[in-house]
Parts: structure tokens; sequence; C-alpha cells
């Protein structure tokens, strides 16, 4: 139950149904969600360890800003840690794991729309499938806390919606694929390729006196 409610919650504040700067009671969301308080609560405490909410006891909890400096940040930790996890994956993907993989290939090839609610499951299951690919939970659990805040980033800052989403779905159907081949170098270059991408997407959000030279 503590995970369903996770996902619910983070979907509401990825896509911005919880507003960024918002304060949230417990038991406004135990009433949207239907889910009771031990599993709210429990998955609040995981939306704080990945920097989504801030818990103040007996007011509630602080939606954190969006905020490209964050952002950046996260990104230059997801750099190397994504670029690990993949070339494990690479290696030690079983057969059903590059099964589903291959599916998801096809789902992402086949995307064109700008739908991102629904894009973003396809890049839920990129990102978990990567994860679990890898086989080690300590990774897992670092890749978790990453992706969630640069989803919502991501999501928010869009200008052009389709473009954007027929760019992620390139660049992680990239991934999977040299996944999928056993190639782990051409995975980890395809990694770097979808952080550079997100660094720039996220350079072109800020005001032109605060872009890169």
């Amino acid at each position: 139950m503590a995970d369903r409610a996770f996902a619910v919650l983070e979907d509401l504040i990825v896509f911005q149904d919880l507003p960024p700067g918002s304060m949230i009671s417990e038991a406004t969301l135990m009433e949207r969600t239907g889910f009771g308080r031990t599993p709210i609560r429990e998955a609040l405490q995981r939306l704080a360890l990945e920097h989504m909410v801030e818990i103040h006891p007996y007011r509630g909890s602080f939606v954190v800003p969006i905020s490209a400096e964050a952002q950046l940040k996260a990104l230059e930790v997801r750099r190397s840690v994504e670029e690990l996890a993949v070339g494990l994956a690479a290696e030690r993907a079983t057969d059903p794991q590059r099964a589903s993989m291959r599916n998801l290939i096809e789902a992402l090839n086949d995307f064109d729309s700008g739908d991102a609610r629904a894009f973003g499951i396809h890049l839920t299951d990129a990102h978990q499938s990567v994860a679990a690919a890898a086989h080690n939970e300590f990774l897992a659990s670092v890749m978790a806390s990453l992706h969630g805040p640069s989803r919502r980033f991501w999501f928010a800052s869009m200008k052009d919606k389709a473009r954007e989403l027929r760019t992620a779905a390139t660049l992680h159907g990239g991934i999977l694929t040299a996944i999928c081949q056993g190639d782990a170098a051409a995975a980890r270059e395809a990694s770097l390729q979808l952080n550079r991408y997100l660094v720039d997407f996220t350079y072109a959000t800020l005001a032109p006196s605060s872009q890169r030279p």
C-alpha cells in the first residue's frame, strides 16, 4: 500500500496537481487518494528523501519548488550513477528482462503524441527496467532518488511537448537497445547522450544572462 501511495503522490507532484510551494496535510491526501494514514505517511517520508517534499511536524508537508539549480546538481550525480547502471545492466540483464525491454523499445518507438502523462508511464518503466537489470539494490535506490525530481523538472519546463517527448523516447530507446544487445560501452555512451540532452534542456530554461557561456 505504501508503494501504491507513493506512486500516486509522486504522479500528483510530478504533474503539478499538487503545485510547487503548496502545503499539504495528511488528512487532505487521505481524502484525495483514498489511502490510509500509514501508507500516506510512509509515502511522504520517501518523497522527502527524494527531495520532493519537506515534512513539517504539526503543519503538513511542503511541496518543494522546482529549481533549475537543483536539477543541474542532480544531473551531475545522475551522469555517473546512470553510466554505471546501464553498463551493469548490459552485462547482467536476464533474458526475460531483455525481452521486457524490447517491448518497451517498441512502445517508445511507436509513441507519437504530446501526452506527457502517458509518456511518463514509459519513462518510469525505462528507469525501473535499467535499475532492475543492474541487479544492485543500492544503485537502484540512488537512481530512484534522482529520477523523480528530474522527471518533475523536465515535464514542468517543456515548451514543445511533442518534440521533447520524441527526443526522450529516442534517447531512452537507444539505452535500452544497447542493453538488450549486451553492449556495455554503447549503453554508457547512450546514457551520456541522454545526460547531455537534459543538461542542455535545463540551461535553456534559464534567463539568457544565467546560461552557460
